[in-house]
């Protein structure tokens, strides 16, 4: 099984890439969104934010800001993004919602935040155009508590061999022409970068789109992997 080998410092080549792509893209992502998700998504975000604790909650790849509308006026949250053009548009509808949230911008691979930071870290539809996801899922690590937790929502890889493969195939096409790569095996990624994965419950597309509850792993040692059929 191929895995992704986290390279422990940032490729700078590949992230300015992507961050140069996600900026052109800010300018009609939720419009992209609402076309590709309609309304079935608000079931789904509701479903993360339910999963979320508090008080402190860090959001990677807030995006233009989706989940503003759902979150918890109890918690702290901060949210960051690699993108400066996404964090204009996050920063217009928190003002527009008005929602109090500390934005910042980010890179998940190096977050410029302390150790232990956070009880909660949420993510969704992030991992799926991380330059390093191993590396990006070890800061995440880094910076939650020891009794916190990582809450996911992504799309990955099927676990069924021929559309697996089939979607190896189309990849390139894709993140050519949208960004976002759709043969991401995050399970296996999640594990590869020492964090234990408490649930992962299939919510759509037979099994891509995923929920996923994750923890620090024990000394955040590299955890054995296994084959993403789940």
């Amino acid at each position: 099984m191929k895995t992704v080998e986290p390279s422990g410092v940032i490729d700078s080549k590949k992230t300015a890439k992507a961050k140069a792509k996600w900026d052109r893209s800010s300018r009609f992502y939720d419009l992209m969104s609402r076309f590709m998700e309609g309304k079935r998504s608000r079931k789904w975000f509701v479903k993360l934010w339910s999963n979320v604790k508090g008080p402190q909650v860090l959001e990677v790849g807030v995006g233009t800001g989706r989940s503003f509308p759902f979150y918890p006026d109890s918690l702290d949250i901060t949210a960051v993004d690699f993108s400066s053009g996404m964090l204009v548009r996050a920063k217009q509808k928190a003002h527009q919602l008005g929602r109090s949230v500390s934005l910042k911008q980010m890179d998940v691979q190096k977050l410029d935040f302390a150790d232990n930071s956070f009880d909660t870290v949420v993510a969704s539809c992030v991992f799926c155009s991380v330059p390093d996801p191993v590396l990006g899922f070890q800061e995440i690590q880094r910076v939650l508590q020891p009794g916190g937790r990582l809450v996911v929502l992504e799309h990955m890889r099927h676990s069924n061999k021929v559309v697996g493969k089939v979607m190896d195939l189309v990849n390139p096409l894709v993140v050519w022409l949208s960004g976002p790569a759709i043969n991401r095996r995050t399970l296996d990624n999640i594990r590869q970068a020492g964090m234990e994965i408490e649930a992962a419950e299939n919510l759509a597309l037979g099994g891509i789109l995923k929920l996923i509850i994750a923890k620090p792993g024990k000394n955040g040692r590299q955890l054995s992997l296994d084959t993403e059929t789940r």
